[in-house]
């Protein structure tokens, strides 16, 4: 039976080093507000029972641990800079109920780094202790994982080509200073993109809010979140500037897409910490 719904959990929204920052006393860091605090980006999907993981950020167990994370299924990588990777020792955890492997795909060059970078989980001749059961799965074109199919979306990030994925209605598009022509035509229909928007100021490696502002209204999803945030964004003052179909992301952040109508739920917005595992 195929799936009816995606469940999208924002887990993280923020830049590599978080918010707060550490040592900064600016007003974004000294918030109250929860919005303005931001773990490093990430995000669940949940179909049809099955919990699959954009990146391993820095801070996967506390996120997992304030969601009521219990089961894993696969992980999908974009990147293989540290925030969106370094989280890789808390999928042990996934592990232990069942000691079954859990699959983790990204681009061909993606993984051979993390499996350099983490060549003691990979490498059983320098295996010590428990380490993450995990498979490595290059793609390069779309392919089904469990009940959904996958679109690996290419990116500009600086001078790097990584990947976003598209799934039914939903694309998240993180760490990234351009899409490429080719890879527009992918991104054709969405009712959600969630898209890297890192500050105000122009960076070489991500877009900043203008240009993401740009590159949403070129790709036309019917609703689009910014995230990958810096601390000089404050979600309520900074929202009021926004187009009306766009948004800032924010930690615990839920939504619900029908794969079936390919139209965001009457009833999508929620946030919560309630369990989403099983």
């Amino acid at each position: 039976m195929s799936a009816e719904t995606l469940d999208i959990t924002i887990l993280g929204s923020g830049t590599s080093t978080g918010v707060p920052v550490i040592g900064c006393r600016c007003a974004v860091c000294r918030s109250e507000n929860p919005r303005n605090n931001r773990t490093r980006s990430s995000i669940l999907l949940h179909s049809q029972e099955h919990n699959i993981l954009i990146d391993t950020a820095t801070d996967l167990r506390q996120q997992a641990l304030r969601h009521g994370l219990r089961t894993l299924d696969a992980v999908l990588y974009t990147h293989a800079h540290a925030d969106h990777i370094n989280g890789i020792d808390d999928l042990r955890s996934f592990n232990l109920p069942h000691r079954q492997v859990i699959p983790v795909y990204g681009a061909a060059q993606t993984l051979q780094h993390i499996g350099h970078l983490f060549d003691y989980i990979f490498n059983p001749s320098k295996q010590s202790g428990f380490v993450p059961l995990l498979k490595l799965c290059p793609v390069e074109s779309p392919f089904r994982l469990f009940d959904l199919e996958i679109t690996p979306i290419p990116l500009i990030h600086g001078d790097l080509t990584v990947y976003g994925y598209r799934c039914g209605p939903l694309a998240y598009l993180t760490d990234c200073s351009a899409i490429p022509a080719r890879s527009f035509p992918l991104l054709k229909g969405l009712d959600l993109l969630i898209l890297d928007g890192l500050r105000f100021k122009s960076h070489p490696t991500h877009f900043n809010i203008q240009q993401a502002i740009e590159a949403a209204q070129q790709v036309g999803a019917r609703r689009t979140l910014l995230t990958h945030l810096t601390h000089d964004v404050e979600h309520v003052r900074d929202s009021r500037n926004l187009p009306a179909d766009v948004e800032f992301a924010y930690d615990g952040q839920q939504i619900t897409l029908n794969l079936s109508t390919s139209s965001i739920g009457r009833n999508e917005e929620k946030t919560t910490t309630q369990g989403v595992g099983t």
